[in-house]
């Protein structure tokens, strides 16, 4: 596997990625970013690149469109052994992205709040983030993703070992992990809606 190049990081839980970031800094891998992530990265002395700038389209709709694109799908979604994918990522001038590191806005917190109204439920259900997500993780063989802070330090710790890369197995356990956590979070968002569907007062 080729080493990594470039990385997508945005999240709600900042918890651990400064250090996170800084290390694939100094690995040489370019860090896109959005909103808030980028401004904590930023404020921490680190090189971002907005994702607005990569793609050439800016934020929309207060936010709710911003990884949306298929410069950001395009990059993960590609296979690198496959012609075809090659040809049209040049073709269409897409960059690669090699990991994805997100966490989904806080809906589980935000519906766990007294008084917390349903119009602020549903702006925390998360699009842009699952979208990316399962994007890598269908595309683990070539992309890292992660999902979990936990995460971050054996993630480094296997990097720095490999020259800047992560193993087939180390990227398949990653890419389940995935597919667990979207899973229960699209179930509380269910549970939640089949519960405000048997609130007479909607």
């Amino acid at each position: 596997m080729a080493r990594m190049k470039r990385a997508i990081i945005s999240v709600s839980n900042k918890k651990g990625i400064v250090e996170f970031a800084k290390e694939l800094e100094s690995m040489g891998i370019e860090i896109l970013s959005t909103g808030g992530t980028a401004k904590t990265l930023r404020d921490a002395g680190i090189r971002v690149k907005d994702v607005s700038e990569h793609t050439g389209s800016p934020e929309m709709l207060d936010g709710r469109v911003k990884t949306l694109h298929p410069r950001v799908h395009g990059g993960l979604l590609s296979r690198r052994n496959n012609p075809k994918d090659m040809e049209e990522i040049r073709k269409y001038d897409i960059e690669m992205i090699d990991m994805v590191v997100v966490n989904l806005y806080p809906f589980e917190e935000t519906i766990s709040k007294p008084g917390v109204t349903f119009e602020e439920a549903i702006e925390n259900i998360d699009i842009g983030g699952p979208a990316m997500l399962r994007s890598a993780s269908k595309n683990f063989r070539d992309v890292a993703v992660v999902v979990d802070p936990s995460d971050y330090g054996r993630i480094l710790e296997e990097m720095r070992e490999r020259g800047g890369n992560l193993s087939y197995e180390t990227r398949l356990k990653l890419a389940q992990k995935v597919f667990r956590r979207t899973s229960r979070y699209d179930g509380a968002i269910a549970d939640y809606l089949a519960r405000v569907i048997g609130d007479e007062n909607l």
